[in-house]
């Protein structure tokens, strides 16, 4: 198999998944600074020109870094990071789609649109200066609840790690990454991103590729 992967949470995140579960892949970086997912031969694989994208040993691609998570765990059910049960996988795809869509989502809409503008405007639609900063601040409060969701534990869904945890951490790097920092009021999710933080999987964000 052979994952295109860049800068940026989504493919972190894929990497992750497949560190702990420890498979192997050929990996083609591609730099999105200069626009190599832009390409042609690219979009050939990929329409969207996102990444990361999958292609397996027959030539099949996938993409979306949450499809390719779900197919990985089909492929290689173990260890378990979306469940084992119908229910388990339920709970671990609620908490997981809860914090894409009301933190990741607006988080980085917000991010192109504020201080990533000049790198995103030329290359695709971003939202207005005043809408970013709607958006930061509406990422910014349902950390705050996430937070209040975690409390004292240590993972999000079934007392063990799961895709949720990993999708959080990712975001919280990203964050990092580019000038910001969890807001004040979220000391339960700082204790857990530490906790991450110590994982071998981790180390994918110690690189610049």
């Amino acid at each position: 198999m052979k994952l295109y992967s860049s800068l940026g949470p989504n493919p972190r995140l894929v990497r992750m998944f497949l560190m702990e579960k420890n498979i192997e892949v050929e990996r083609i970086h591609l730099d999105i600074i200069t626009g190599e997912n832009r390409s042609e031969e690219y979009a050939r694989k990929n329409v969207m020109q996102t990444t990361p994208t999958l292609e397996l040993d027959d030539g099949s691609l996938l993409t979306e870094s949450t499809v390719i998570c779900e197919y990985l765990e089909e492929v290689q059910p173990e260890p378990v990071l979306i469940g084992s049960t119908p229910l388990e996988r339920a709970e671990t795809r609620r908490w997981a789609r809860r914090i894409d869509q009301e933190i990741a989502i607006p988080m980085t809409m917000g991010f192109r649109g504020g201080a990533g503008r000049p790198m995103f405007e030329p290359r695709m639609n971003v939202v207005s200066p005043e809408a970013a900063a709607e958006l930061s601040a509406m990422s910014d409060k349902h950390w705050v609840w996430l937070d209040g969701q975690l409390g004292d534990k240590d993972y999000f869904c079934h007392d063990r790690l799961s895709l949720a945890d990993l999708v959080a951490f990712c975001f919280i790097k990203f964050g990092g990454t580019v000038g910001w920092s969890l807001p004040d009021g979220t000391d339960n999710l700082a204790r857990f991103a530490a906790m991450m933080e110590e994982r071998p999987s981790a180390e994918i964000w110690r690189g610049e590729e």
